[in-house]
């Protein structure tokens, strides 16, 4: 059977294969950035589906346009710090669809995305499906760094398109600071180059003050805004958006209705229904209290069990951790050694492009309890112990 050249370089999520394993009961998985289950509103949300399919079931059930539902992109105009219309707002499949869009519309074969390093595996999937290269700037605890971005922006004539995540980076969680977005919106607009900003964790601080969105200094309209309720909601409904400016969306709608039409009509109209007749902003207070809390006590954790010649990232909000070991240690084969003590996590290699970093990995706090985190993290220190004693 012949394939189409692209399907050579789309591999198996490392991710999803992993999370495969995590479905026995005995596994603490520290691997998916999964949602905590129990937060999920399922009574509401019980309330809700008989509600509209009482009031509005034939509308729900029946095609819509392929922007969306207009009273729900109403309420996230309303819940953005940028100025944004209706007109300028398309739901989308998951904010996983708006990443496969961004590829499609920007990039032709041989292309090259410029992103942090590391990234989201997620969107380096989905962008390797349109042949693109890439180009990896390096970061700190304040972000991308301006210096090695400028620098590859003038060594690159090829690039074509930044993809950034600059709100508790998957997978470091890392922030960027108020000064890196600045200079960076400055870099995008001297090179002429489209931003993606993906931005599923931004509503989750956890301390500190939110800082504003790249969009929110897009003076330019190249910023494509990517939002999602999968972080903040439930993720199995699939709802997620883009915003940009007039020229922009329309692209992405062209897109879209050949992708999929439009997005599940009922899971919109529940989303906005939820969002009008009940607290969401407590419900996202919610969400917080809690992953804080687990933030905490698995940094607690790895500060008692993990070895000394570890060092990790301390986000403030978001899903994720990232950790580092000596340069000697390969994650990934670590990874079957844990998984041997019913632990799991995703290996850092996935996270870059080329894969050649392998002494980190990346752990998801949001989805054990809190005895499993501790637990899970105990178990840990001792698979890293012994590989450091090797």
């Amino acid at each position: 059977m012949k394939y189409a050249d692209r399907m050579g370089k789309i591999k198996a999520s490392e991710i999803r294969e992993l999370l495969k394993l995590t479905t026995k009961p005995e596994i603490i998985s520290f691997a998916g950035g999964l949602p905590a289950p129990e937060l999920f509103p399922v009574e509401q949300m019980k309330s809700i589906t008989t509600k509209i399919m009482n009031e509005q079931g034939e509308s729900a059930l029946q095609y819509s346009p392929t922007e969306g539902y207009v009273p729900l992109r109403e309420a996230i105009c309303k819940q953005v710090d940028f100025e944004s219309s209706v007109d300028n707002v398309l739901i989308t499949s998951g904010s996983q669809q708006g990443l496969d869009f961004s590829a499609k519309i920007f990039i032709n074969p041989g292309d090259v995305i410029i992103c942090e390093s590391p990234s989201y595996l997620g969107a380096l999937n989905a962008f390797k499906a349109y042949e693109a290269n890439f180009k990896e700037v390096a970061t700190d605890e304040e972000g991308m760094i301006m210096e090695d971005l400028e620098r590859i922006l003038k060594e690159t004539p090829m690039a074509r398109m930044i993809y950034v995540i600059p709100d508790f980076q998957n997978p470091t969680g890392r922030t960027w600071s108020i000064e890196r977005r600045k200079r960076f919106i400055e870099l995008a607009n001297e090179y002429d180059l489209p931003v993606i900003e993906d931005n599923p964790y931004g509503a989750l601080r956890f301390e500190g003050v939110r800082p504003p969105s790249l969009k929110s200094f897009d003076t330019e309209g190249r910023v494509i805004f990517l939002g999602t309720f999968s972080k903040t909601f439930c993720p199995g409904l699939r709802i997620g958006w883009v915003q940009a400016s007039d020229e922009l969306i329309n692209k992405y709608i062209l897109v879209k209705q050949g992708a999929d039409l439009q997005t599940n009509s009922l899971a919109q109209r529940e989303i906005h229904e939820f969002i009008t007749n009940y607290d969401f902003e407590g419900h996202i207070e919610n969400i917080k209290k809690v992953y804080k809390r687990r933030r905490d006590l698995m940094l607690e954790a790895i500060e008692k069990y993990f070895p000394e010649g570890v060092t990790h990232t301390y986000p403030e909000g978001g899903l994720f951790l990232w950790v580092s070991l000596p340069e000697y240690i390969n994650t990934k084969e670590l990874s079957y050694k844990a998984l041997e003590k019913n632990v799991a996590y995703v290996p850092g290699g996935s996270f870059y492009p080329d894969g050649d970093k392998k002494n980190s990995f990346r752990l998801n706090y949001s989805n054990m309890t809190d005895e499993k985190i501790v637990e899970g993290i105990k178990r840990l220190g001792a698979v890293i112990k012994e590989a450091m004693k090797a």
